[in-house]
């Protein structure tokens, strides 16, 4: 925002303040403020954002100077927030036992640009992406500026659903900050899901915005839309990832969790209980970005292998990002379509190895990751589905650990699975798919025996493949030996050998036990070598 827009914006705030308080403002002063506070019996006061606090003169608010801000604004809402019309500002109210209003908090409000800059690449990526972050800290400015880049540079059909004007501002045309993105205002926070799901049925947008997910009905409108092929942008309550996934209202946004019992073969494998949690389906955002302040981000590019990783206790590191620096030049997914041969796997995953970035020393460094590196040695099949159930296809995927996820468009499609029954009403999708030379299969029932058939069918299933997946299981099964020899280790032993592994396994050995602070050295010759983990500092080699 220009300075002389916020300063206009600034005038239309401050027209609304009793005399009193209006003559201590001035634009310079204003520059960092996130708030203006005005108590009843007590002496107004702006809050700056670096947590200085600042006493507007000597004079106390009194019940006149309440009366005369609410006579000069909208009626509050049923959540007790106002707004200016044409600017960004919030006024909110608090009120006594009996119903009056004896304190407003006026939140300053901003287009601030250039936040988003660091995660452009992923914004233009066609996924769904969560924020989470402590308030104030910059969610809903987020939101504002990818509405714009999404309607504006990609030209896409964006929807805002807007509770209390939170995004586009008070009034009935939206503030310019959102560019031609369209606005649905929420009359109640309670019926936001109501008009979440009435965007769809009603103005076919391509991308929806969100702010606030906080209620399990919000979380299930979210799923809905999602499952409808609608790019999803939101904000929801909660600082972090591992909160969220603990929290049993929002949980589903990122899969939901579940508790499983496990055999006592499969207990013993892994190390762990016999009952544990595990993510129960697809979680309803591809990306999840944790904003830690203002000019940091923590972003998680894959958000079903994240929350795995938390669930089995294993450390994840997602990639830091900070606003003041770009990422356009940042490696792109790996898209060659050739599949190597299955003796140039340890040198793809060795190259793999040594092209990950260094990050913030903070983050964890553990960075195995059995579907990324799938994804990026095999080339990955995407499938476009018409009136077949995601649910199930997500499920059979997982399951099989199949090479596919779906796509949203036809356009990205390597191959298309129709309902045979539905064959008429999809014509359009079908004619188009034949033009794109996509190869189409059909189910005749929605059932999880006949998508698994065709699945496998689809994308030609060959014994060189579970060959491949083998080799995955061979490193997952490692690192959970891993894992249990660590516990042992912090439980007292001096020392725990493990069994032989090739050498790119290893590496990934030592990577997790480098995470508990121990030390693991590779010993034994030739197909014997293993590693032997011990206590202390010792070096790792």
């Amino acid at each position: 925002m220009s300075n002389l827009q916020f300063q206009n914006d600034l005038d239309r705030l401050t027209e609304v303040l009793p005399e009193k308080v209006k003559k201590h403002i001035t634009y310079e002063k204003m520059e960092d403020v996130i708030e203006i506070v005005l108590d009843i019996g007590r002496t107004p006061e702006i809050r700056h954002a670096g947590g200085k606090i600042e006493y507007l003169g000597e004079e106390f608010v009194t019940e006149d100077d309440i009366n005369y801000i609410t006579s000069r604004i909208q009626d509050f809402t049923s959540d007790n927030r106002s707004g200016i019309p044409g600017t960004l500002h919030r006024i909110s109210a608090i009120r006594n036992r009996q119903g009056k209003i004896i304190g407003l908090t006026c939140r300053i409000g901003r287009v601030v640009t250039g936040t988003i800059a660091c995660i452009k690449d992923i914004c233009m990526m066609n996924k769904s992406i969560l924020f989470l972050g402590r308030p104030g800290v910059g969610k809903t400015t987020k939101l504002r500026e990818i509405s714009r880049l999404v309607a504006d540079e990609l030209g896409k059909r964006v929807v805002i659903v807007d509770t209390s004007n939170e995004i586009a501002g008070d009034g009935d045309t939206p503030h310019p900050a959102i560019g031609h993105a369209r606005r649905m205002q929420v009359t109640q926070p309670q019926y936001q899901k109501d008009i979440m799901i009435e965007a769809v049925e009603n103005h076919t947008p391509e991308v929806i915005v969100v702010d606030e997910i906080g209620t399990e009905a919000e979380a299930q409108a979210a799923r809905t839309i999602a499952e409808r092929g609608v790019m999803l942008i939101a904000t929801a309550h909660g600082n972090s990832l591992e909160n969220l996934i603990k929290n049993p209202t929002l949980s589903d946004l990122v899969g939901g969790i579940q508790s499983v019992t496990l055999g006592d073969d499969e207990a013993k494998r892994r190390a762990s209980q016999k009952t544990v949690l595990e993510r129960e389906k697809q979680p309803t955002f591809d990306v999840v970005i944790e904003i830690l302040d203002r000019n940091t981000l923590a972003v998680y590019k894959n958000t079903a292998e994240a929350v795995d990783y938390i669930l089995r206790g294993w450390p994840i590191r997602p990639e830091i990002r900070k606003v003041d620096k770009s990422y356009e030049g940042a490696p792109q997914e790996v898209t060659q379509k050739t599949e190597p041969a299955l003796s140039d796997i340890p040198k793809e995953i060795n190259r793999l190895d040594k092209s990950v970035s260094e990050h913030n020393t903070d983050s964890l460094k553990f960075s195995f990751s059995r579907q990324k590196y799938v994804e990026e040695v095999k080339g990955i099949k995407k499938i476009y589905l018409y009136a077949v159930s995601r649910t199930i296809v997500e499920k059979v995927i997982e399951r099989l650990d199949l090479n596919a996820e779906i796509t949203r468009n036809l356009d990205d499609a390597d191959i298309v699975i129709a309902h045979k029954n539905f064959i008429k009403g999809g014509a359009k999708v079908l004619s188009t798919a034949n033009d794109y030379r996509l190869q189409i299969f059909y189910v005749k029932t929605n059932s999880m025996a006949q998508i698994q058939k065709v699945l496998k069918e689809a994308l030609q299933i060959t014994e060189a493949s579970e060959t491949l997946c083998g080799y995955y299981d061979d490193a997952e099964r490692a690192l959970d030996e891993a894992k249990a020899a660590i516990n042992k280790i912090l439980a007292g032993a001096e020392h725990v050998e493990l069994t032989p592994q090739n050498q790119h396994i290893r590496k990934l050995q030592h990577e997790l036990v480098e995470q508990h602070n121990l030390s693991s050295k590779s010993v034994g010759e030739g197909s014997n070598r293993h590693l032997r983990i011990v206590g202390g500092k010792e070096f790792n080699q």
